[in-house]
């Protein structure tokens, strides 16, 4: 079933908190699924797996030719680029009034894409502490040393004050295995990427793998790629969490190199730089290329007061080493500061998006 509606978006259930409401961009909205399959139950029946849920913003008047596809990160949903906790146009209505055609997804197994209990993996909650340290007020844990930095977040980002609480509301568990999501991502994402052709990837976190494996599986319907924080660093995790990760360099599930591999073990690490928390692991050189994303040009955007400020330039070494063009912002470096990992939903996520996202996305069409 598809629901469709021309209205402008009013934001009533969380700008009660900020005071006001605020009207939207004109728009029409309709949504779809991708990716199902039938999965037999030995009774002569079967039920639904795998399909993703897809969201799909249409302004009054498109005057871009590519559309943006958003993808969230871990234990968030689409509704992340809708609005902000403290009711606030998000993302979504900015794009939309710049002329752009809007997909939103949420991510397989998770949201309004069915977890199915005798198919998918288990799954991972999303807890209060993690949200206040990493998140919302990182400030007051100082797990790293630019968190100190951050003012951006709406409120006093702790459980008790009423945006935190409308914001972890809205978070969710996600499977606890990477490389589940992964290929979830890669069969849904490319089957809709088949279906609606040519976009922008707007990735975050978590989905900053999933932007290259989607432009490794299309890489001729993925003509750019904005990735805010992207999941990293390479081979390892850090600050958050210690230990292996993304066995393929910045991704859990094979992608084509060139020269080709039989396996990660075919990747031959180099740590190339170590402080507390971080250890930066390159490929050894004559690295090998990330091949079908050379022709792709990618912006990474880091917030000032975030984790991902101590390795996402060990993300970017490690795109740029393969071949890969890569522009990257820190927001402190263009006069925006004080922000967190969140940055697309704190106090001035226009700004980022008006100073430094568009003017970027806008070439391309």
């Amino acid at each position: 079933m598809i629901f469709s509606v021309i209205f402008p978006l009013l934001i009533t259930a969380t700008a009660c908190l900020s005071g006001a409401v605020q009207q939207g961009t004109l728009h029409r909205r309709t949504y779809f699924y991708v990716g199902q399959t039938y999965v037999p139950t030995g009774n002569s029946t079967s039920i639904a797996a795998d399909q993703m849920y897809v969201e799909h913003l249409t302004p009054a008047k498109i005057t871009r030719s590519l559309p943006l596809l958003f993808i969230h990160g871990q234990g968030m949903t689409g509704t992340n680029w809708l609005n902000t906790p403290d009711g606030r146009l998000g993302w979504a209505d900015y794009f939309l009034s710049k002329g752009y055609e809007i997909y939103i997804v949420d991510q397989v197994a998770r949201a309004r894409s069915p977890w199915e209990p005798s198919v998918d993996g288990p799954l991972l909650p999303t807890d209060t502490v993690l949200v206040e340290s990493i998140f919302t007020a990182v400030e007051r844990f100082q797990l790293w040393p630019q968190a100190s930095l951050h003012t951006q977040w709406p409120g006093n980002g702790s459980v008790g004050d009423p945006i935190f609480d409308e914001f972890f509301a809205s978070t969710v568990p996600s499977l606890a295995t990477q490389s589940e999501q992964a290929e979830k991502i890669k069969h849904a994402g490319s089957l809709l990427l088949d279906k609606i052709g040519p976009v922008i990837l707007v990735t975050h976190s978590q989905a900053g793998q999933f932007g290259w494996i989607l432009a490794d599986s299309r890489p001729h319907q993925v003509k750019a790629i904005l990735a805010l924080e992207p999941s990293g660093p390479p081979f390892v995790n850090a600050i958050v969490q210690q230990g292996p990760a993304r066995a393929y360099g910045l991704t859990d599930i094979p992608v084509a190199y060139k020269p080709p591999i039989s396996s990660a073990s075919d990747l031959h690490q180099v740590v190339v730089s170590e402080i507390p928390g971080v250890t930066c692991i390159q490929q050894a050189k004559p690295a090998r290329k990330l091949i079908n994303l050379v022709h792709i040009p990618v912006l990474a955007v880091t917030s000032e007061a975030s984790y991902h400020a101590q390795y996402d330039n060990c993300t970017v070494r490690y795109l740029r080493e393969a071949g890969v063009s890569v522009e990257h912002v820190y927001l402190s470096e263009v006069g925006i500061h004080g922000n967190g990992h969140m940055f697309f939903m704190e106090l001035n996520n226009i700004q980022i998006a008006d100073q430094v996202v568009e003017p970027w996305i806008s070439e391309f069409h």
